[in-house]
């Protein structure tokens, strides 16, 4: 029977109670490994700066360019009193239960901010990793994308390889201001008996441009995420870009919404989800509220295994009459002819599934950096190992 959200807050010990590393130098080559394959590089090679958090714990955070802030979020809210401006605006506390928890106990998180006029080519890389068993780590994350920045992060989330269970609750506001662009680029890769519980809201100005890329492959119990953009300044666009595997077992309710709230907005949601066995709720709200707005939603759904479940949910919300908003949605099997195709020409049955699924996960995300290009693109091939 499946835990309500009480039950489940009950089963895991508070981060701050569990002692965690000091540095990365304690980390195991196991450990380091996982974080490799999260998309993290320890020696930060191809990276602005580090956010590396264990448990409650922050081992790393640095940064090298002076036009990028980077702190640990509790040290932030001590060192300016003006971040209470943007301090659970776009989550609110009392949305649920692990909101509320978040608010009133706090395992940090970080803060980024990218002053005005700052462009910067290489990704700022973040990761929130859970050592210990039966632990709940509570994080709130704030970023900010002052007018004409640009910002890459790419963050990947993890637990340790042994771990058996645990529970991450995720608490991200960001801000893209007029003219900016971020590009949020996040790779799970948690345990089998692992909850996952991230709260997301983000809101872009005047001509701001905010890119979010979802990449969720390995093992997981359960995934509940919902990111809301509102789009409040004109000419301001948003995409979200989501590629998802639920293995056997794993329960993954996950989609984006965007609220298109001021004139010639655009907005774009694609979705890749493979069930290998697991259960997937694939949603996407797109609401037009001004004049002239665009936006498109696209989900795509591939069933592997006779126990797989594929729940798209597709939602189109026009307030005018002056929006253009369409939707498709699919879901299916691998045609038979195709593994027959590939087969004639050489490749096994197990070869020919996995290069199919390969090419299926395989979404080219306009504007990413070659770095994290590659990073997407070792992911996907990772996943293929195990079809």
């Amino acid at each position: 029977m499946a835990l309500n959200e009480k039950e489940l807050l009950e089963q895991f010990i508070p981060a701050s109670e569990v002692e965690s590393v000091k540095s990365l130098d304690e980390l195991d080559e196991e450990e380091i490994r996982k974080l490799k394959e999260t998309g993290i590089q320890p020696d930060e090679s191809g990276r602005t700066g580090s956010f590396i958090q264990t448990n409650c714990s922050v081992v790393q955070c640095d940064c090298n360019i002076p036009g990028i802030e980077l702190l640990p979020v509790t040290d932030a809210l001590k060192k300016y009193d003006w971040l209470e401006e943007y301090w659970w605006k776009l989550v609110p506390k009392e949305k649920d239960p692990f909101t509320e928890e978040t608010g009133r106990h706090l395992d940090n998180g970080y803060f980024i901010r990218a002053k005005a006029g700052e462009k910067v080519v290489y990704p700022l890389q973040t990761c929130l990793y859970i050592r210990n068993d039966k632990v709940a780590q509570r994080v709130h994350n704030v970023i900010i994308a002052e007018e004409d920045s640009e910002l890459h992060v790419i963050t990947g989330c993890a637990t340790h390889p042994h771990l058996t269970s645990g529970l991450h609750i995720g608490i991200s506001e960001f801000y893209v201001k007029k003219g900016a662009k971020l590009i949020f680029t996040m790779v799970h890769n948690w345990g089998e008996n692992v909850y996952v519980r991230p709260r997301t809201g983000i809101e872009v100005e005047e001509g701001g441009v905010f890119m979010s890329n979802y990449i969720s492959l390995k093992g997981v119990k359960s995934i509940q995420t919902y990111p809301t953009a509102t789009l409040k300044g004109k000419g301001a666009l948003a995409r979200f870009n989501s590629v998802v595997v639920a293995p056997e077992g794993a329960q993954l309710d996950l989609g984006s919404k965007v609220i298109l709230d001021a004139p010639n907005t655009r907005a774009e949601i694609i979705s890749r989800t493979v069930s290998n066995g697991g259960t997937i709720i694939a949603r996407g709200h797109l609401v037009g509220k001004a004049r002239g707005a665009k936006a498109h939603l696209e989900c795509q759904g591939m069933i592997l295994s006779e126990r797989g479940v594929i729940h798209a949910i597709p939602e189109l919300e026009a307030h005018l009459d002056d929006v253009d908003m369409s939707h498709e949605a699919a879901v299916g099997k691998i045609a038979q002819e195709e593994i027959e195709y590939l087969m004639a020409r050489g490749l096994s049955e197990d070869e020919a599934v996995a290069t199919i699924v390969r090419g299926f996960l395989d979404v080219k995300i306009e504007g990413l950096p070659p770095e994290l290009e590659a990073e997407i693109q070792r992911a996907v091939e990772e996943c293929q190992h195990g079809m």
